[in-house]
């Protein structure tokens, strides 16, 4: 059995197909999955497992250089947004490597989630609890 702490098989073999600047999308239970782009659905009920939760296992796991959060997220719900921050500094600061943070309004951020490697679905119902990872080398 894995030692660490992702023990979902389908994102576990995600992170291990990752290359540079790959492109993994999290997203909240009513963010948009179009045809053609991996699901991994995590969902169990509203609020299971939660965005923040499911970003701190994600981000065990793999090296990130660049995230992208919808404009609108700083507005509609700040607590989360100021979470997701959080995290990531504390990611950026255990790895050694800065973090760029980009935003998108919510429509641009749909679309280019269209071109990421997976979307995750949490059980998330906080709005705009969704973020895009860019990934990035650990050498």
């Amino acid at each position: 059995m894995k030692k660490t702490r992702l023990l979902n098989s389908e994102l576990s073999y995600l992170v291990a197909t990752l290359g540079h600047t790959d492109e993994i999308t999290i997203g909240d239970a009513g963010l948009p999955i179009p045809e053609g782009v991996e699901r991994i659905d995590l969902a169990l009920t509203h609020g299971v497992p939660g965005f923040i939760q499911t970003v701190e296992v994600l981000l065990s796991e793999s090296q990130i250089e660049g995230v992208i959060i919808a404009e609108e997220t700083k507005q509609v719900s700040p607590e989360l947004h100021s979470q997701l921050l959080e995290v990531i500094k504390k990611d950026s600061e255990s790895t050694g490597k800065e973090t760029n943070v980009t935003y998108v309004s919510h429509e641009e951020f749909k679309v280019r989630s269209f071109d990421s490697k997976a979307i995750v679905r949490t059980g998330e119902c906080t709005p705009y609890a969704n973020v895009i990872f860019q990934t990035g080398v650990t050498f």
